[in-house]
Formats: structure tokens, C-alpha cells, sequence
């Protein structure tokens, strides 16, 4: 009642809600939308794997292993730094200017790895505290069992860690999902860009509504799996502590 009894309404409603728009701009949009989905499924699995592997390099005690427990650190220290916008500047900008051979150009691609460098740090984080939070006590017995510690990280550990850490991993997804949407400001035609694009010949930002009527479709889904396994994660570590 506030918005739509404001004097201003007419002029946000005509210039927001405008259907013939909404209809005129859903094909671009959605067309971009897809390049979003696309996006976040090919920068998940691999997201994944960065993040593992480096939270397993920063757990380890092996002395051989330092310079590589250095480089881990600096790099979640560094990335989740740098805001994820930046880093799609500066991959989408930068590295074709360096014009090395076999590295892709594709505004796409570069886009993409800004993403999988960006969050891989912080999931990478999110890996570490789950393998934390395994109990000493499981290590020590999958070593008196005569575990090597390859074998107690992969058989024993790991997978408790990735059990109690599969709502903020969601979480984190949730927000990839979102920030595709970066993509735009170096010019691939996904969601956002196909919506700029229409405002800026026709005046109307109708198609910036009918984008984000788009993500929430897609990431509220997400969302409510995440407090789904979340409350399944607590039921059973209460249960466990019950019995």
C-alpha cells in the first residue's frame, strides 16, 4: 500500500511493470538466462575439486608438502579478498592483453575462471572447518587399523567432512548462481546483459524485473534444500548424541 499509493507510482509502474516489455524482452532474457545456468554447472564440479584440494593441502603436515601449504594459504587469503567483480575485470581484461598461447579468450571462459578462482577460495575454507571438525579420535583409529594418511584423508575423513559441510557448501552455491550475473559487466550476453541491453534502446526496465523473477525461481529452490539437509544434519547429530 505504501508503494502503489505513492505519487510516484504511475511513472514506476509504467516504467517497471510494463507487460508488453515483459513479453517484447523475455526471449533475450531468458535465452541469457540459460547462459547463467550453464555458467553455474560447469563452475560447480570444478569449484568443488579446487576447494578439496586445497583445503586437503592446507590440513596436511607433511614436511615436503610446505611450499605447496604456502601457496594454499596465500591463495584463499588473496582471493577472498578481492571481490568477485574485480577478478572478472581483471581475467576478462587482462589476460587476453598478455596474448599467451593456448589460453583462452572467449569473454565467456574468462568469466567463468574469474568465478572458479573466486569461489574456490572460499569454499576451500568451508572444506577446511568440515575436516576440522572430524573427530581426533577417528583418525587415530583409522591409523591403529594401519590407515596411511592418503587412506584415513579419503576413506575416513573426508567423507564425514563433506557430510557436515553440505548446507554451507548449498550456500555458497546459492550465491554462484547469483553472481553469474557478473558475467554482464564484461559484455557476455547472459540474463543481466540481454535486460541492460533492452533499457538502454527502449527506457524501460521492466526486463531487470522479469531477470530477477528469473534467479529467484532458480536459487529459492536452492535455498530451501539447503535448510532441508541443514535440519537433517542437526536431527541426526542430535539423535547420535541422544543414543
Amino acid at each position: 500500500m505504501l508503494v502503489t499509493s505513492s505519487q510516484g507510482w504511475p511513472v514506476v509502474k509504467r516504467t517497471f511493470f510494463d507487460p508488453h516489455s515483459a513479453v517484447d524482452a523475455f526471449p533475450s532474457v531468458i535465452k541469457g538466462f540459460g547462459l547463467n545456468v550453464v555458467m553455474f554447472l560447469v563452475a560447480e564440479p570444478v569449484i568443488l575439486v579446487l576447494g578439496a584440494a586445497v583445503a586437503i593441502v592446507r590440513g596436511t603436515r607433511s614436511a615436503a608438502l610446505f611450499p605447496l601449504r604456502v601457496v594454499a594459504v596465500l591463495y584463499t587469503d588473496v582471493f577472498r579478498g578481492i571481490p568477485s567483480i574485480l577478478l572478472v575485470f581483471l581475467f576478462a581484461l587482462g589476460v587476453p592483453a598478455l596474448r599467451l598461447t593456448g589460453v583462452p579468450t572467449s569473454l565467456f571462459w574468462l568469466a567463468l575462471i574469474a568465478l572458479v578462482v573466486s569461489y574456490g577460495a572460499y569454499v576451500a575454507e568451508v572444506f577446511r572447518a568440515g575436516i576440522e571438525s572430524v573427530h581426533p579420535s577417528q583418525v587415530a583409529s583409522a591409523r591403529a587399523l594401519g590407515f596411511s594418511n592418503a587412506q584415513t584423508m579419503r576413506h575416513v575423513v573426508l567423507p564425514q567432512a563433506v557430510r557436515n559441510v553440505v548446507p554451507p557448501l548449498l550456500n555458497d552455491f546459492v550465491s554462484l548462481q547469483k553472481d553469474t550475473a557478473l558475467a554482464g559487466a564484461v559484455g557476455v550476453f547472459e540474463a543481466l546483459f540481454a535486460a541492460r541491453d533492452y533499457a538502454n534502446f527502449h527506457f524501460n526496465f521492466t526486463p531487470y524485473v522479469v531477470t530477477a523473477v528469473l534467479f529467484v525461481a532458480l536459487t529459492v529452490p536452492l535455498a530451501r534444500l539447503t535448510d532441508y539437509l541443514g535440519r537433517r544434519s542437526l536431527g541426526g547429530r542430535l539423535s547420535g548424541v541422544a543414543r
